[in-house]
């Protein structure tokens, strides 16, 4: 056995050294040291050995079994090191290629716009006031005089998340919070998300942005509202661009009017944009009702005002000539490179 032990040892001694991978040299590790290795059939075949020789016999397998796992850990370090560098060699970076530039993201129009609206409004010494998107009935209705029965509540297929919950569908809303919490004299914008239960098309969507504007004091008329429309106008259409008031209607302003801006594509003479016109809508204004006015614990008899709200979508779609509110909102790569 001292024979069979010493040749299966000397043989896997150059078995190992001779291995070029560590697969190769764990094939070798079970083949020689496995359950059912060569060595440990030796090993299991002791049993057969008359008991006195078992000591010994068993002894020099040991041995055996030793050397050729010293031998073993020391060529897997060895070929661990070869594979390591090898790999290394192949992974390495040439550091002389090209440089590859990337292009920095840009802002969405839809934020570049507010951020001008907001900033140039601030200049004038208005306070941009965050209101809530989820609102009550009484916010987003009731204080701005739309009671449970009033028509114009028809007008706006509103969200509805349970009878006295629902998604805003204007800006207003805060305005309200804002007259509640604060006395005059106020000015204020209140920029956000509204939403609407419109279908999907060039210039619907059920979600959109508006900037409303409040201002409250003693003294407040219409000549004050057109005044800062017309700068409004100017500041972002153009210095020449002129302003109209035409009559309308909503429950919380009275008088209301819708506002048109000269074309800012033909100037005025009349083209595709503005539907041969020469006039575009803008937004709607009006004197704050003096119910709302009421609603809110102010005085409408010692104080007055205005409010004006602005579709930053609209407003948007005319600085840039876009035509279709939807290429806005899907997030095309295309489109929106060109805001960069």
């Amino acid at each position: 056995m001292e024979e069979s032990v010493k040749k299966l040892t000397d043989d896997t001694l150059s078995a190992i050294q001779a291995t070029q991978s560590v697969v190769e040299l764990n094939d070798i590790r079970v083949r020689i040291l496995g359950k059912s290795g060569e060595l440990t059939a030796l090993l299991k075949g002791m049993k057969d050995l008359p008991p006195e020789k078992r000591p010994e016999a068993g002894k020099i397998v040991n041995v055996a079994r030793e050397k050729l796992e010293s031998a073993l850990a020391e060529r897997q370090t060895v070929l661990e090191n070869i594979e390591l560098n090898r790999k290394l060699e192949s992974e390495k970076i040439d550091i002389t290629i090209d440089e590859r530039t990337h292009k920095p993201g840009g802002l969405h129009p839809l934020t570049i716009v507010r951020s001008r609206i907001t900033e140039f409004f601030s200049s004038l010494g208005f306070v941009v006031v965050e209101s809530p998107e989820i609102e009550t009935d009484y916010y987003n209705f009731e204080a701005l005089n739309i009671p449970a029965d009033h028509p114009a509540r028809e007008m706006q297929d509103t969200f509805f998340i349970t009878d006295s919950i629902l998604l805003r569908s204007q800006t207003s809303a805060g305005q309200i919070r804002m007259m509640e919490k604060v006395k005059p004299p106020i000015k204020m914008l209140s920029p956000g998300r509204v939403f609407r239960a419109d279908e999907i098309d060039a210039t619907h969507s059920p979600m959109f942005h508006q900037v409303e504007g409040l201002v409250v004091d003693k003294g407040i008329n219409m000549c004050d509202l057109k005044g800062i429309l017309d700068l409004f106008a100017s500041k972002f259409f153009g210095e020449h661009t002129k302003t109209r008031f035409r009559p309308s209607y909503f429950p919380f302003t009275e008088p209301s009017v819708e506002v048109d801006a000269t074309c800012s594509q033909c100037g005025g003479k009349g083209c595709r944009v503005c539907k041969g016109t020469g006039w575009i809508e803008i937004l709607g204004a009006g004197m704050v009702n003096r119910n709302v006015l009421i609603n809110c614990g102010i005085n409408p008899d010692e104080y007055t005002g205005y409010a004006f709200g602005v579709g930053l979508d609209r407003i948007t779609n005319i600085i840039y000539g876009i035509n279709d509110l939807r290429a806005v909102f899907e997030n095309d790569v295309r489109f929106l490179k060109q805001f960069n």
